[in-house]
């Protein structure tokens, strides 16, 4: 059957509608969502941060929400694997574009990023991120405890990062450091996940490393994030590199021995019950990805985060 329409990022009727466009061709919005900029009545918004003047290794990841948006048309017309449901039948979502940066100052950033996620934030819409390296995360954290007060951080990393930071810094090693000392989030109920490298100091947050999670199931990871955040309102913040290189190949900093992306989603789909105000994905480098596997992977878990915020709406959480 031929589709019924085409460019459904700019066609679309309704912002709960769902698009038929061949997932060869069409406007790349994430999951073909309404691109728009109005925020009336809109229940989730998508938004895209390209900023990598941050990364510490290989730079690449400002490309990153084009590949993930391009990666996401493969979900874009059935119910959605492993949620069995049209995400967007009850739920609006719209793409909001991308973040307005000025590539030449780049100690602007944060602020601006900062105002532009609390705009988005004030409409009363949940916000899923596209990064970006994970410096990104740093205003993001800034706007949402604006919001909310302190979060329990839920990171998916093969990083700590909570390097030394003066507090000027531009630097994706270093921000949870800060968010730690500057009370955005509460160490005693954050928890990392799957971490393989070592950092000077863990402020009291929670470690799964890589070792312990290639020996755990995915229903022992998620009942441990569960239990750990105690209910806490949450931030839900993933680094592409929590991946082994061979499931995400294109990123800054890979690290080898972490585990696949089916343990991993797995882990994911269980996290109904966390109370998640806000999540982003950062650190997909296209430039070292190969048959878009890391945007594929990058891809799936923004969906995955859509899709539980969907079964939250439908819990009345």
């Amino acid at each position: 059957m031929p589709s019924t329409s085409i460019d459904h990022a700019f066609t679309a009727t309704s912002l709960t509608s769902a698009a038929s466009d061949p997932t060869f061709a069409g406007a790349l919005s994430f999951m073909r969502r309404r691109f728009t900029k109005s925020l009336e009545g809109v229940d989730a918004v998508v938004w895209g941060i390209p900023f990598d003047a941050a990364t510490s290794n290989r730079p690449g990841t400002r490309f990153g929400p084009q590949a993930i948006r391009r990666a996401s048309a493969i979900f874009d017309n059935d119910p959605q694997y492993p949620f069995n449901r049209d995400l967007f039948a009850e739920m609006a979502v719209i793409d909001y574009g991308d973040c307005l940066l000025d590539y030449g100052n780049h100690q602007d950033t944060p602020a601006a990023i900062e105002r532009q996620a609390t705009t988005i934030l004030d409409s009363g819409a949940f916000m899923l991120t596209l990064g970006g390296d994970h410096f990104i995360t740093w205003p993001l954290l800034k706007a949402h405890a604006a919001k909310h007060g302190p979060l329990a951080l839920v990171q998916f990393d093969a990083h700590q990062d909570t390097w030394f930071d003066d507090g000027k810094r531009i630097d994706h090693g270093s921000f949870v450091a800060r968010a730690v000392r500057d009370g955005l989030i509460d160490p005693d109920r954050s928890i990392q996940i799957g971490i393989r490298t070592h950092a000077p100091d863990d402020f009291g947050i929670h470690i799964l490393y890589g070792h312990q999670v290639e020996d755990m199931s995915a229903a022992d990871i998620a009942s441990t994030i569960i239990s750990h955040t105690k209910g806490a309102p949450a931030y839900l913040t993933f680094d592409i590199d929590c991946l082994d290189p061979a499931y995400a190949p294109g990123t800054g900093t890979p690290v080898a021995g972490g585990p696949s992306s089916a343990k991993i989603l797995s882990a994911l789909q269980r996290l109904h019950q966390l109370d998640v105000r806000g999540a982003d994905v950062v650190e997909v480098s296209p430039a070292y990805d190969h048959a878009d596997i890391t945007a594929i992977a990058g891809a799936t878990v923004a969906m995955y985060m859509l899709g539980l915020h969907a079964e939250r709406r439908a819990a009345g959480r």
